[in-house]
């Protein structure tokens, strides 16, 4: 049996971070969540993950900051941003950054399953290359 995909859920809002765990789990991932910077960054550097999954503004800093100090040490693993932020501008920092996926929430249902799905999916299929803190 294969081990369920981990995705690290940054999000500040508590009912948004639980309802987040619940789609995600009832497709079989494990999400793991952080409120903070601070408190991904210990996460991202400490736990493998196959996704990340990112609110733009947080307690301590911003999402952005967040992509572009994960991208220091895990070039490969997928970053979504999952925001109220609708702007054009904030999805095209946010993609500079390193980020391979942009969403405003609510989002259409389904929409971030399918995401996730093809991006981890995607992961999965690069030649051989697996983000440099993958865990089996």
């Amino acid at each position: 049996m294969s081990q369920r995909k981990r995705i690290l859920c940054v999000e500040d809002h508590a009912d948004t971070s639980a309802l987040l765990k619940t789609i995600l789990e009832q497709d079989g991932y494990e999400a793991v969540g952080a409120s903070t910077v601070a408190e991904a960054l210990d996460l991202a550097r400490s736990a493998g993950f196959d996704l990340y999954l990112i609110d733009r503004w947080l307690p301590d800093g911003e999402g952005i900051e967040l992509c572009r100090m994960i991208r220091t040490f895990d070039s490969n693993t997928p970053i979504v941003f999952l925001t109220a932020d609708a702007r054009e501008t904030t999805r095209v920092q946010a993609m500079a950054a390193g980020a391979q996926g942009y969403m405003v929430k609510p989002g259409e249902p389904g929409q971030l399953e399918q995401l996730v799905s093809t991006l981890t999916l995607q992961m999965k299929r690069q030649s051989g290359r697996l983000p440099l803190n993958y865990r089996r």
